[in-house]
């Protein structure tokens, strides 16, 4: 299955929820209307939205609602792009200069708290206590996802499992409340599958994130090569690069992750290459794919479900 024939499932929903999108980006300050309409049509895989779409009708829900869940989803994924991009110093987001970039600091950071304040407003309005309450819970784990990942930053002694820790929370929690909010549009039987799918589906797709930060480029991510480097975050083809290395050659690693220095970034690269780190990385995230395409054989066997499956396999199967 390919992306495009699982996003041909839901291409009625999608236009639905840009539109409920559009509608709840309105405000009487122009600059927030403008701002986010620019992050929120620069493109992406917008992942979080279709896995909530896929998600309610895999589960049999027949309604309207997912749409809103959907757009919630988004506007909040955006949010925290806003205010990641500040935290990161980052200048160059799927191709195009960031919102900090172009707008500066203080306007990224309070349209994304509009953004936040819009979607919990949207939350209200749908009354439904069970989505309340894992968004609520949810963005608590998402930011501590965020100072987690913080914490560890510019430090080459962060273990794997503190790596998974942070990407559990600032990567996979939104996959989790995307796809469980959905779910529990038809109650609460399918909500724990939905949550065990989707923790996997987000953990796979960061580690190939991060992965990419060493095999592809500018143009094809969309984003600077050695963004991560730069910023000090020792991710996972690091940890297992010092790992398995030289001493050398770690403490090259460790020195770059304590400056975030660029200096030897290309050594870096063919390290991380040459010494299976990359490999190492690439099984992980295939080990999370599958495990979330096990999680999800138990629902009704429909195409959404298939679609599903395809997306979490489609996951570790990209470029960018």
């Amino acid at each position: 299955m390919e992306f495009k024939d699982i996003l041909n499932l839901v291409k009625d929903d999608f236009a639905a929820v840009d539109a409920c999108i559009s509608a709840n980006l309105q405000s009487r300050v122009p600059l927030v209307s403008e701002v986010g309409e620019y992050i929120v049509q620069s493109g992406g895989k917008r992942l979080r939205p279709l896995v909530s779409l896929l998600m309610a009708r895999a589960c049999g829900y027949t309604g309207s609602a997912h749409i809103d869940v959907a757009a919630i989803i988004e506007m909040l994924h955006t949010a925290t792009l806003l205010h990641d991009d500040v935290v990161d110093e980052s200048s160059l987001r799927r191709g195009r200069p960031t919102v900090n970039a172009h707008w500066g600091n203080a306007t990224a950071v309070l349209v994304g708290d509009y953004l936040v304040s819009r979607a919990f407003q949207m939350i209200a309005r749908l009354q439904r206590q069970a989505i309340f309450d894992i968004m609520s819970d949810g963005t608590c784990v998402i930011a501590e996802g965020e100072v987690l990942q913080l914490i560890n930053q510019h430090d080459p002694d962060t273990t794997e499992a503190r790596y998974l820790e942070v990407i559990y929370g600032k990567t996979a929690k939104m996959f989790e409340a995307a796809a469980e909010c959905s779910a529990s549009l038809t109650g609460d039987q399918w909500r724990a599958v939905s949550v065990t799918y989707a923790r996997h589906l987000g953990a796979a797709f960061q580690i190939i994130d991060d992965v990419l930060d060493y095999t592809s480029s500018a143009d094809v991510m969309g984003k600077n090569v050695g963004d991560d480097l730069a910023e000090g975050k020792p991710t996972l083809p690091l940890i297992r690069a010092m790992a398995v290395a030289s001493a050398n050659e770690a403490d090259m690693v460790r020195n770059a992750i304590r400056t975030g220095g660029l200096d030897h970034l290309q050594e870096i690269i063919q390290l991380v290459q040459r010494c299976g780190a990359l490999d190492y990385s690439l099984a992980r995230a295939q080990a999370e794919a599958e495990a979330a395409v096990a999680a999800v054989a138990c629902l009704p066997d429909t195409p959404h479900r298939a679609a599903l499956q395809g997306l979490a396999r489609l996951s570790v199967a990209r470029n960018a």
